[in-house]
């Protein structure tokens, strides 16, 4: 039993020593890496992350907030609720470059402009944040991900004003643009988050907010000052640069604005044999109304039940509208309601709405959707025409 309490003694001993923080020597470099995209859509917005390089004592480590914790209770619920914890992530450089090179992700290095007493602050409160009961955090998207934990930290390492001066040739953005800008307009992708996100993320961001992005922090970090006067960095190097690649004629036959399209051709194809030969084909519209209510019930409950900021006041809801799936009932019917009349004259209405919504800037809507919209549109006309005449 002694000799159980002697090792317990001994191992708590080693552990402390090594949670103590190691004095950085006078030649440890502090930096900040900027990743580029990668292919799929889950890193095509990049990566940003601290390293920590001291050749005396033998470190170089990274360390970055953007890690999953697949292990959590209820990830994919968590995850759609907008409540998933991220993890603080270390590993060595050896790692993190062999990675990302095998990816073919840019690697960009900006060493740090930092006072000794301002690299081992940085370093003790990386090493204190990486503690098992500090990493976690609740992620968010555009306001607290792996880009602006590093803008965020940076500043709190240092005593001294942080300046970020705007390169000449630059323009605010919003950030559906900004978006945009990484995952393309024709992708599905950008289809998914422009349908899912609403008429928040049309706002222009702020020159802070920029830099939800990887690549604003590298901008901003590379003209940024140090009260007015020193720069918040004092080299920049490229480590690795991506090898680039040809994308295929056929990414257009798979994009959204096709495949879309191909729907809204054979709807209206159906519309015209209706109108030609006077009748409704039932069995398209209420795959149009149920599908188009489902959508509507999910954009409800991003907008309502979850935690996601950037879910509110959704206006696809304008086309996508929730009380469509009740419809789908009454569609097959023998006999139409008058109210049904005036219900699918609102619709016409409603598709008029999201149009002004898109001309004055309110809210951009996936252009995968002008299609589908311009069927639907076209659809609903007939279907006003021809139920008035029952």
């Amino acid at each position: 039993m002694k000799f159980r309490y002697l090792v317990l003694i001994v191992l708590f001993t080693i552990n402390s020593a090594f949670s103590q923080q190691y004095k950085l020597s006078p030649d440890a470099e502090v930096s900040v890496l900027t990743i580029g995209p990668g292919s799929s859509l889950n890193d095509a917005f990049g990566h940003n992350a601290f390293r920590i390089k001291d050749n005396s004592l033998g470190i170089d480590a990274v360390y970055g907030y953007g890690q999953y914790d697949f292990d959590a209770p209820n990830f994919y619920l968590k995850f759609t609720q907008g409540k998933l914890e991220y993890l603080m992530s270390k590993h060595s450089f050896a790692d993190i470059y062999y990675y990302y090179t095998k990816y073919n992700r840019t690697i960009d290095e900006q060493i740090l402009n930092f006072t000794a007493e301002e690299k081992q602050k940085l370093f003790s409160f990386l090493e204190t944040n990486y503690k098992p009961e500090n990493r976690r955090y609740i992620y968010d998207f555009f306001f607290d991900n792996c880009a602006t934990r590093i803008r965020d930290v940076t500043a709190k390492a240092t005593t001294r004003q942080i300046d970020y001066n705007l390169p000449e040739d630059f323009k605010h953005k919003t950030f559906r643009s900004l978006i945009h800008n990484h995952v393309g307009l024709n992708t599905w992708g950008s289809f998914g988050i422009d349908i899912a996100l609403g008429s928040v993320i049309d706002v222009e961001a702020t020159t802070a907010e920029h830099m939800f992005l990887p690549k604003y922090i590298n901008t901003f970090f590379a003209d940024a000052t140090l009260n007015g006067t020193n720069k918040l960095v004092k080299a920049s190097s490229n480590i690795f640069e991506k090898k680039e690649t040809q994308s295929s004629y056929f990414d257009f036959l798979l994009s959204p604005l096709f495949i879309i399209g191909l729907i809204g051709i054979g709807i209206l194809i159906i519309t015209y044999k209706d109108y030609k030969n006077n009748k409704r084909t039932k069995w398209i519209d209420s795959v149009i109304f149920g599908i188009t209510g489902v959508i509507g019930i999910v954009l409800l409950l991003l907008w309502f039940a979850t935690d996601h900021s950037a879910t509110a006041y959704n206006f696809n809801l304008l086309w996508a509208f929730p009380l469509n799936i009740i419809i789908v009932v009454q569609l097959l019917k023998p006999k139409i309601k008058n109210w049904l009349k005036r219900y699918v004259k609102l619709l016409i209405i409603m598709l008029a709405l999201l149009t002004f919504h898109w001309i004055s800037g309110i809210q951009v809507f996936a252009i995968g959707l002008i299609p589908l919209l311009i069927a639907l549109l076209l659809r609903f006309v007939y279907l006003c025409k021809h139920l008035s005449k029952l």
